[in-house]
């Protein structure tokens, strides 16, 4: 299926753009809301037609679609995206592949084993190399490959080109052990994720220098140590043509050959039905196009559905007189649409006859859905209105407009990093709450969004604020200077002229002056209503916005500076903040951000837990229009993608717009087109709220880090966001992290990464909504490919079970 929505580059080690987080419950609520046990979660498993190799005939080629061509074949490269992965999978040693089950599981194929020999005083890993591994010119991997990716990737050298060093800067020194295959790999600093460096591992001849890193594996990969090798990249062909490898010591591929083809989501309908692609991911309309061929099957009866499939009988006969009639116009229009209809009606069915030949194989993908919060100005940058928007949301209602369709079991997403099924998953939601209309507009009503708050003049108008008083004095300055070139042109004037003004003559033209001046005035006025009130302004009409709960205002949303700022906890928020913190530090299992007082016990939680005491009552449950405060309406710009494969992301989009009008929040939806939708719009920051997706990883101390790493301020007034494009993020939770990363007890890690997601969602920069679906087609005949799910494929194992088919070209037709 489509990814648009996905940060470009999310392989593993750079979890890039697949880049991200209310009042509070009492303690014993939280108890219930939230699981503490990691067994109750399990992952959909996979679906790849699984079969026994001596069941899968050798040979054959199968053709994989890919969005584009990899701009590179070098994954720690920025501009690496996952054609990059898919390929170097097949190609190049993976030393701990994730399972099923989303955990990074030892490969055999190139290790013995690997663990950590030394804690004190410091963490060694020793690794013992399969003995018959080797490059596919020969030589043995060993230490001096590893040694070479690390100091390209430690970040101690800028000539290499690299996206990312996390993990390899902690990095001592690395040296060969008690034989030729044995690595010792010793640590300055501890690193819980040693288990993610030198996947993939590429050979010194690539690593070993900066030239050779940046351009010698952009295109090419001369040596590669996998159950394939690279044949060619042809980009005017858009293939990338992958063959079985000699050198391979391991469990021999079945096929022959594995291409890659570039086929754009919207034709890949049409290349399943022409055959020339086996595998590709699909959306959802083009899997019920897939269901309804296997449901039509070959009884021969007309279709009942495809072009034609509506036209009633009374139309029909009416075309049939017209085709038929004796206006010979209108007839030779009639006939030239019949035959357009007859021939789009033979080639929609012979497009379902070919379809047959499929089966959609479905799982859910190894990445997530979330609403990105920019916390870095205007009404979100109050963690009031971000935890208001958090509670108005179903997402069990979200989770099911996606997946329930697709008969995938739709549950929303209760964590930030670890998905259902994964080692030290719990859902830390209920740091945050549950849906609550009441709650989420309590919230808006402390922060100062109220009904008739829009038509309210700011509250300093009066005394005027330091913005209004400088202002003020600008504009008396420019005036007075205005004066003074006017008085001084006058004199000159005079003096030339040699002529003086009475006194009358200058009341009448002061006179004169002031009447032009309120007419200015007036026709300002004037210009500024049509502008900002009327349904007819520019800004109604732009292409592609639109205005949720203010239809009949189209006013844009609050401006952006051009600057980045530092984000400051809101004035008013303390009393709510402590009582949030206690709720997180209890979901978490950190009694020292847990602790309650007498008050926080009492019956129906502690005052100011949802809104400090005080506090306007709640605004009625039906809000008609979005709420407002001095002088302006609360309304927040909703970026989304506009393609042909984000219809189901638009469509999320559009019920999150419901629901946020529910509580008086209007949003500006603004449509973009796909490929400028991250690049331009979600990490410079042009955006309150869009949907994106991040993906998966076994390593959340290390990958989650940039991702929630709280904004530093440059030298220039921005903001230094690393990947965290909500701006949003806390010094605690930075230490979290930090901690986890640090942490070579597993289970002792994985708690400390509970503690950090309970303050994300605490935070409300992101709010997770649902993992991704993930469909993929796939010949009927081919087994061991499909919804992979969480798990790596093993390439080598993928082949046709019919043996016929395996002896067919790769392009046949069905």
């Amino acid at each position: 299926m489509s990814h648009v929505g996905v940060p470009r580059g999310t392989v593993r080690k750079r979890r890039s753009l697949a880049l991200l987080t209310a009042g509070v419950l009492t303690i014993p609520a939280l108890a219930g809301c939230s699981s503490d046990s990691e067994e109750t979660s399990r992952a959909v498993p996979q679906d790849i037609a699984p079969a026994a190799r001596d069941r899968v005939a050798d040979g054959s080629t199968v053709n994989w679609a890919v969005d584009a061509m990899p701009t590179t074949l070098n994954a720690f490269q920025a501009d690496a995206d996952s054609a990059t992965t898919k390929i170097t999978g097949a190609l190049l040693p993976t030393l701990f592949p994730m399972d099923a089950a989303g955990h990074p599981k030892l490969n055999p194929d190139y290790l013995e084993s690997a663990k950590i020999i030394e804690r004190e005083p410091k963490q060694v890993v020793l690794y013992k190399l399969n003995q018959q591994a080797v490059w596919s010119d020969g030589r043995e991997i060993g230490a001096p490959d590893f040694v070479a990716q690390w100091r390209a990737l430690s970040g101690k050298d800028s000539a290499f080109w690299t996206a990312r060093n996390a993990g390899y800067e902690r990095i001592e020194k690395i040296e060969r052990g008690s034989d030729d295959l044995q690595v010792r790999v010793t640590f300055a600093k501890p690193y819980a994720d040693w288990r993610s460096l030198f996947s993939p591992l590429y050979p010194k001849e690539i690593t070993g220098s900066p030239d050779t890193f940046n351009d010698g594996a952009r295109t090419a990969l001369k040596n590669t140590a996998g159950p394939f090798q690279l044949k060619g990249v042809d980009k005017a062909k858009g293939t990338v043509t992958l063959v079985r490898s000699p050198r391979w010591w391991g469990e021999k591929a079945k096929l022959d050959s594995l291409v890659f083809r570039v086929v754009a989501p919207k034709d890949r309908t049409k290349a399943l039905a022409d055959g020339t692609v086996h595998v590709t991911d699909i959306d959802a309309a083009t899997a019920d196009r897939i269901a309804l061929a296997l449901r039509d099957g070959s009884g021969g009866q007309p279709l009942t559905h495809g072009p034609g499939a509506d036209l009633t009988p009374a139309a029909a006969l009416r075309s049939w007189a017209l085709a038929h009639g004796s206006d010979e116009k209108q007839a030779e229009i009639a006939q030239a649409a019949r035959e357009a209809n007859r021939k789009a009606v033979v080639a929609y069915g012979a497009e379902q006859k070919a379809l047959r030949g499929y089966a959609v194989r479905k799982s859910l993908e190894p990445a997530y859905t979330q609403l990105a919060l920019n916390g870095e100005s205007g009404p979100l940058a109050d963690d009031r209105v971000r935890r208001a928007v958090a509670r108005a949301l179903d997402r069990q209602e979200l989770a099911e407009t996606v997946l329930k369709p697709l008969g995938l079991p739709a549950k929303p997403l209760g964590s930030h990093l670890a998905l259902a099924g994964q080692p030290g998953y719990k859902d830390g939601s209920g740091a945050l709450g549950d849906q609550n209309t009441k709650e989420a507009q309590a919230l808006l009503a402390d922060a100062g969004w109220t009904q008739g708050g829009a038509a309210e003049k700011p509250k300093d108008t009066k005394a005027g604020s330091e913005a209004e008083k400088k202002d003020a004095e600008k504009k008396e300055a420019e005036k007075k200077e205005g004066e003074e070139g006017t008085e001084k042109a006058g004199k000159a004037d005079a003096d030339e002229k040699k002529t003086d003004k009475t006194e009358a003559e200058e009341k009448a033209e002061k006179k004169a002056e002031e009447k032009a001046d309120k007419d200015t005035d007036a026709d300002a006025d004037k210009a500024d209503r049509a502008a900002t009130g009327s349904d007819e302004s520019a800004a109604s009409r732009a292409e592609g916005l639109y205005i949720v709960g203010q239809d009949d205002k189209p006013g844009a949303g609050p401006a952006r500076s051009a600057a980045t700022h530092v984000l400051a906890p809101s004035r008013d928020a303390a009393a709510q903040s402590i009582a949030l913190l206690r709720q997180a530090g209890a979901v978490s299992g950190d009694s020292a951000a847990a602790k309650v007082t007498a008050q926080d016990k009492q019956p129906g939680g502690a005052a100011g837990a949802y809104a400090p005491v005080g506090t306007a009552a709640p605004a009625p449950a039906s809000v008609k229009g979005p709420l407002g405060k001095d002088g302006k309406t609360l309304t927040l710009r909703f970026v989304l993608p506009s393609g042909p494969g984000s219809q189901s992301l638009r469509g999320v989009g559009d019920r999150i717009a419901a629901m946020l009008e529910k509580i008086g929040i209007g949003t500006e939806i603004t449509k973009v087109p796909d490929e400028s939708y991250f690049k331009d719009h979600i990490a410079s920051g042009d955006y309150d709220l869009a949907l994106y997706s991040w993906p998966a990883t076994a390593y959340p101390a290390t990958d989650g880090r940039p991702i929630y790493a709280k904004p530093e301020p440059a030298t220039d007034g921005s903001l230094l966001v690393e990947q965290n494009y909500t701006r949003v993020g806390t010094d605690h939770i930075d230490q979290l992290f930090d901690q986890a990363v640090a942490e070579l007890d597993e289970k002792a890690s994985r708690e400390l990464m509970k503690q950090a997601d309970a303050r994300i969602w605490a935070a409300a920069g992101s709010i997770p909504l649902f993992q991704r679906p993930q469909l993929v087609a796939v010949d009927k005949k081919l087994s061991n490919v499909g919804a992979f799910g969480f798990a790596a494929p093993r390439y080598q194992d993928i082949g046709f079970t019919d043996r016929q088919a395996a002896g067919s070209p790769a392009d046949r037709k069905k």
